[in-house]
């Protein structure tokens, strides 16, 4: 019966959560003081006699075992096998020999250290990459006046939104509207000569057929039947140049045309007038005579497709790639964050400021945003990143 008690105290011992070598030691001490139940079959003849000296013996040994585990290890190591013994040995998992680490803390040669049964693999920390720059709008639009003529309507104002093909100003020129009537003019007395040629040629046509059949039957000489081709011939050529006469009138026209509509200014492309210039009564240049941007008519911002240009060290471009999600903030709307995408990133490093230039597209911005408001970005890097910005609550 104390051998059965023993090894069943030993079991818990072995089999407590510890990691402790000087544990696992005292377990085979405790087996070794095992007592053979024989000795006191043969000497106590009563049974309670025999079972309080079984109790007495159990409780020295007890006690001797106590003594000697704090005078060996301490009293924390009692607390710990007085637990195991109390909850049962199912009660904590066991770990195996190879798991066991070395008294001290030293690890012992040819063990691992024991794993924590709920931790998980941990991804590499996601990093963050701070950057600032300025809204950016890719497509802007400067209006010129094709042609030289006097601004006489002024179709909008600065700020309006436009779309393309919307008229913007109405310019006067008499030199081209002067122009065009004149060509129309060439045109008309083109068609005129080209009928005379016509009818100069059907003329020609019809002389040679005649003369060719009186030539068949010997009433005509071999000279007139000559001259009879060449006259055709020309009128021929005369048909020809006419034609080609009118071409040239008709193209005219089309020119002329083309600059009277262009005194028309319409917008080039969609968007909102953000610089205007033109004012009824002013003279404006042709395009090929302005050579400064003051000299424009107006400026169109396509403000539905911005975008922001911002600036991060040189030191983080290895990190940076196109598609590299983050978020922005603009100064002028501090509470309204929103989702920023990296489009590109530029091919030359700023010498001067040590940065790299990034095109960030842009997910529901503020509608209030404009060009050129500062902005502030944070791009996250990490295998984390997707959820580093917007953390789910639990």
């Amino acid at each position: 019966m104390f051998e059965v008690a023993i090894s069943a105290g030993s079991a818990m011992l072995a089999g407590m959560n510890t990691t402790s070598e000087h544990d696992r030691t005292l377990a085979a001490q405790l087996r070794s003081l095992s007592i053979e139940p024989a000795a006191f079959e043969t000497e106590l003849p009563e049974p309670r006699a025999q079972r309080r000296m079984i109790h007495g013996a159990m409780f020295v040994l007890a006690a001797t075992a106590s003594l000697a585990v704090v005078a060996l290890y301490g009293p924390r190591t009692l607390e710990r096998i007085e637990a195991a013994i109390a909850g049962g040995a199912g009660d904590h998992p066991a770990i195996s020999a190879h798991e066991v680490p070395a008294r001290g803390g030293a690890i012992v040669e040819g063990m691992r250290p024991a794993a924590d049964d709920g931790a998980k693999t941990r991804a590499a920390p996601s990093r963050e990459v701070t950057g600032s720059g300025y809204v950016v709008a890719p497509d802007v639009a400067t209006v010129f006046s094709k042609y030289e003529g006097r601004i006489v309507t002024v179709e909008v104002e600065a700020g309006d939104k436009v779309v393309a093909g919307q008229v913007l100003v109405r310019l006067d020129d008499a030199g081209a509207r002067f122009a065009l009537r004149g060509a129309e003019i060439s045109e008309r007395a083109a068609k005129l000569a080209l009928d005379a040629r016509n009818i100069a040629r059907v003329q020609a046509r019809s002389s040679l057929t005649r003369i060719g059949r009186l030539a068949g039957r010997d009433a005509m000489s071999a000279q007139a039947l000559e001259e009879a081709k060449t006259t055709y011939d020309t009128a021929e050529n005369g048909a020809e140049q006419a034609r080609q006469d009118l071409a040239k009138a008709r193209l005219d026209i089309d020119r002329a045309r083309e600059q009277v509509e262009a005194l028309t200014v319409r917008a080039p492309i969609s968007g909102t007038v953000t610089r205007l210039d033109a004012h009824v009564g002013d003279t404006v240049l042709s395009r090929e005579d302005s050579v400064r941007e003051n000299e424009s008519l107006l400026a169109i911002t396509d403000t539905a497709n911005m975008v922001i240009d911002a600036d991060v060290a040189e030191a983080n471009i290895a990190l940076m790639r196109p598609g590299l999600s983050g978020e922005a903030v603009l100064d002028g709307f501090p509470g309204q964050p929103f989702a920023v995408e990296v489009a590109k990133i530029a091919p030359v490093i700023s010498r001067e400021k040590g940065t790299v230039t990034l095109r960030l597209s842009l997910t529901s911005p503020p509608s209030g945003m404009r060009p050129a408001m500062a902005a502030r970005i944070r791009l996250v890097v990490g295998e984390e990143s997707a959820g580093a910005l917007h953390p789910t609550s639990s």
